[in-house]
């Protein structure tokens, strides 16, 4: 762990409730020790799963002025991490914002939150699956589920269980659009446990980590995974130890939300699993 205070840009929407988002990576990426300047792409009053009336605010023509009223600061920071993208100007925007902010020893990392279980998500077409992609070619890490590393390498979506041979093939080529590290979520092997694989293409090593799986389906697990995995690698963990750690964690709080009978729509309980997400960063 260093001293230095490290900082992320977080480039996300907002949703008042419901968490998921930036509600989710503040948060947990500050109780990783780290701090966070936000960059929201849209401000809604719920998240999109599970709820209708939300109010939206695209955010889109704001980007650009911040990035620049940033840049007159000479801000610096230690990671990049996108998750949800609204549109191709965004795409267009986050891409200028890595040219922009990208050094030599900072780590991009990009979650293109796009679909799930199979599908796109109602407002993504085809064509911005293609927009994802190039984003991920400038990426250093990349955090895709099944369903978007297919639409990444431009394949047809399997659903599980998997092999080992399967995901291994699949982390590889993910790779090879530029990336050197790959987290792979929503991996199993069989229908009691489920977690993630990881992919080093600079080691070549292959790792996975996985829980018990928790029937049900929990919103905003993934942006809980995302903070937890970029949080620990800040802090210094080889990456299959810091999706270990990410598993870990998000697991817990889909356990604890089970257990309180919390609506899935508000997401799950990860503030009271913070204390072992500190556990394991700090011991």
């Amino acid at each position: 762990m260093t001293n230095k205070l490290q900082r992320v840009a977080a480039i996300h929407d907002i949703s008042g409730f419901g968490k998921c988002s930036l509600t989710v990576a503040l948060p947990i990426i500050s109780a990783g020790g780290i701090e966070v300047s936000v960059l929201p792409t849209a401000v809604l009053s719920t998240h999109t799963g599970g709820f209708t009336g939300f109010t939206y605010r695209d955010l889109t023509d704001d980007m650009q002025p911040i990035a620049d009223h940033w840049k007159s600061l000479d801000i610096r920071f230690d990671a990049i991490y996108t998750g949800f993208l609204g549109s191709f100007e965004q795409l267009d925007l986050v891409t200028k914002f890595f040219e922009t902010f990208k050094t030599k020893d900072n780590l991009i990392l990009v979650d293109p939150v796009m679909a799930d279980n199979g599908e796109l998500y109602k407002l993504f077409s085809s064509e911005f699956a293609l927009g994802m992609r190039k984003l991920c070619e400038k990426a250093d890490m990349i955090v895709p589920n099944l369903t978007e590393a297919a639409l990444i390498i431009g394949e047809s979506y399997h659903p599980g269980p998997y092999t080992r041979s399967y995901i291994e093939l699949l982390l590889k080529k993910l790779s090879a659009l530029g990336p050197r590290k790959i987290v792979l979520t929503g991996v199993y092997f069989n229908d009691n446990e489920l977690g993630a694989a990881t992919y080093d293409a600079v080691s070549g090593a292959v790792d996975y980590a996985f829980e018990k799986r928790i029937p049900g389906y929990y919103h905003g697990t993934g942006d809980v995974f995302g903070s937890a995995l970029l949080a620990a690698v800040m802090n210094g963990f080889p990456l299959n130890e810091a999706a270990a750690i990410a598993v870990r964690f998000t697991a817990s709080s889909i356990r604890r939300t089970a257990e309180a009978g919390t609506d899935i729509r508000f997401g799950v309980n990860f503030e009271q699993t913070i204390p072992e997400f500190l556990r394991d960063l700090f011991g």
